[in-house]
């Protein structure tokens, strides 16, 4: 299990890394295929948006197919859009490969990871380890991409950040044949709920799109918001109608019944929504407006890796001697207290030492409750809801690492060039409320002792009818 469980953390990494190592390639990129920061963020935030719109329809395909035949699918297919990418003559060729293959290729591959280390590691105990370190190398891809796709970038080119990510898929894939058993039969008697699977993805779609249209039109925006909002209530009403008349649906109501992991999804979606609405804010203006290469972008995001570093190392001791919710408390607290100074350091002076205690700080306090969130929502449900909560789990996810990278990227752009450090300070304060929505969030979860946090029987399994 140990070889399967490196496995799961390096591909973890991998997606993850792929979702913040572009944003210090910006300039770069916006120059050779001769596009703009924002056809960039539009790449950047498809690629997150396609991961979060399809993890949920992924992780119900695991069931039906099987969870280690999708996790070599999903592989496969990130690894061809990667070798496509690299070769890009423009930015339709790389939203194709970057934004659409690897994100399709993502959302076959992380649900069989979750869902994998959840019944491998069967107790509580080694499951909360298992999920520390898948965690934390996810933490830490997005952390180190900045470092690693700048050092790459200015060695040799941006491509050459894709060639390393298919090689690395390649590397992956190998392991995963020889070291990844999966120990459930697929359910090939399932039908798959394709209403259901289109009505959640243009929900979520048109939410997206509408926070991007926010510095064009406001209109459009409360339009596409409003309506995307709407498919997803039809959703929600499709699926209950279903489930009353003993169909298979995407997502059994049962999920949305359980108070404890409602809480962690929001968790979730906040904290990933921090790091990369930091990550791509930080990164454009870093080039942008202080004319820093790739690689001193990435440099300065070394704070973030060692802050990441730090707390994820002290995870297991932490997790023995605080409970869950403590830990998520004070992640939110210290990260946004490294926004704070962010805003504060950076406002005060032009010197690049500036962003880092922020950057530091922030990484620390995502590094210790990453963890504990994903435990929560994953440890509320059993074996036979691995595939849908683990689907869902992962779309929050990436659907604040999109939020993020959409909301802030569309408030610093917009005035970026007129007024850069008002456009700076304004997305910052955006991601600090975020912030603060995850800390209400985590203040409402259940009181529960170090290691676990624990789940009314009532909660665990709601009645389905």
């Amino acid at each position: 299990m140990r070889r399967a469980l490196i496995t799961f953390a390096l591909a973890q990494f991998l997606c993850s890394f792929a979702g913040s190592t572009v944003n210090v390639m910006i300039s770069d990129i916006s120059r050779d295929l001769d596009t703009t920061v924002q056809g960039v963020q539009l790449a950047i935030t498809g690629f997150l948006l396609v991961m979060a719109v399809l993890m949920i329809p992924g992780g119900k395909l695991t069931d039906r197919f099987g969870r280690k035949r999708c996790f070599v699918a999903g592989l496969t297919l990130y690894g061809a859009g990667a070798l496509l990418s690299s070769l890009a003559p423009g930015l339709g060729v790389l939203v194709v490969g970057y934004s659409i293959m690897q994100g399709v290729g993502t959302a076959l591959l992380i649900p069989p990871v979750y869902i994998l280390a959840t019944i491998l590691f069967g107790d509580i105990t080694s499951r909360a380890k298992a999920f520390g370190v898948i965690s934390a190398m996810g933490g830490i891809g997005a952390a180190t991409g900045p470092l690693i796709g700048g050092f790459i970038t200015s060695a040799v080119s941006w491509r050459g950040a894709y060639l390393v990510q298919a090689v690395l898929a390649l590397v992956i894939l190998e392991l995963g044949r020889r070291w990844v058993r999966d120990p459930l039969p697929p359910n090939t008697s399932q039908r798959f709920d394709f209403g259901g699977a289109v009505l959640s993805g243009l929900g979520l779609l048109l939410v997206v799109l509408g926070i991007l249209a926010a510095d064009n039109n406001l209109w459009l925006t409360l339009g596409l918001v409003l309506a995307g909002a709407l498919i997803l209530t039809w959703f929600f009403v499709s699926i209950r109608a279903k489930e009353r008349a003993g169909k298979d649906v995407l997502l059994p109501t049962v999920l949305f019944r359980n108070r404890t992991s409602n809480l962690g999804l929001v968790t979730q979606n906040a904290q990933w929504l921090m790091l990369m609405g930091t990550s791509f804010v930080v990164s454009a203006y870093l080039q942008v407006v202080r004319g820093y290469s790739a690689v001193g972008t990435g440099a300065v995001f070394t704070a973030t890796t060692l802050g990441l570093l730090v707390s994820s190392l002290g995870a297991a001791r932490f997790a023995r001697r605080r409970a869950q919710r403590t830990l998520i408390l004070a992640g939110f607290g210290i990260t946004i207290t490294g926004i704070l100074l962010l805003i504060g350091l950076v406002s005060a002076t032009e010197n690049i030492w500036a962003f880092v205690p922020g950057l530091f700080v922030i990484g620390f306090g995502l590094g210790g409750m990453l963890t504990p969130s994903v435990n929560i929502v994953q440890s509320s449900f059993e074996d036979d809801l691995q595939g849908e909560i683990s689907g869902l789990s992962r779309s929050v996810s990436n659907l604040g690492s999109s939020l993020g990278a959409a909301l802030a990227g569309t408030i610093l752009t917009a005035g970026i060039t007129a007024a850069p450090g008002r456009s700076y300070t304004l997305a910052m304060v955006a991601v600090a409320a975020a912030g603060l929505i995850g800390l209400a969030a985590a203040a409402l979860l259940p009181r529960g002792g170090p290691a676990t946090l624990p789940v009314p029987p009532s909660e665990r399994r709601a009645p389905t009818g």
